[in-house]
């Protein structure tokens, strides 16, 4: 667990305040859009749809995200944790992995034991199996980038 005095917040979209709403949307831009270099529409329609999983540093500056699905409204059959993301200043301390822990813990609070599905990059393939997710052998191209879906098998 990296030495980071953070905290977490987890809200449906509509009690989002203006300014969370702001980062989140300002720190998926800057990673998805600008750092990798992937022109598309962000704003899918799903937000309205997810959970906010936000953790905040000692300054509570928004320094990584998740939006985090009940079953059947991402994936039919699976829960979802997607927009995985991270500040690029705070990467390389293991707050990816906190991120995910905690992302991974609050499905399975709010939705229940069902197994969450996601759409990962393939080069944190490695990453992901460390936290207990399967692959499913099903890799594809979104954005120019590799994917592969991958099972969480919550009991």
């Amino acid at each position: 667990m990296p030495d980071l005095s953070i905290t977490t917040k987890c809200i449906p979209f509509y009690e989002l305040s203006l300014d969370e709403l702001y980062a989140v949307l300002a720190l998926r831009q800057e990673v998805f859009i600008v750092e990798q270099n992937c022109p598309f529409l962000d704003a899918d329609g799903k937000d309205q749809l997810a959970q906010h999983l936000m953790v905040f540093d000692e300054n509570q500056q928004l320094v990584a995200y998740t939006r985090l699905f009940d079953k059947d409204v991402y994936y039919q059959g699976y829960t979802s944790i997607g927009r995985v993301v991270t500040v690029p200043k705070a990467r390389g301390g293991g707050l990816g992995r906190v991120l995910m822990e905690k992302s991974i813990k609050k499905v399975l609070d709010l939705f229940g034991q069902a197994p969450i599905k996601i759409g990962a990059q393939k080069y944190l393939e490695k990453f992901y199996r460390s936290l207990g997710f399967e692959l499913t052998g099903n890799d594809y191209i979104e954005d120019g980038i590799p994917h592969t879906y991958m099972i969480y098998p919550a009991e």
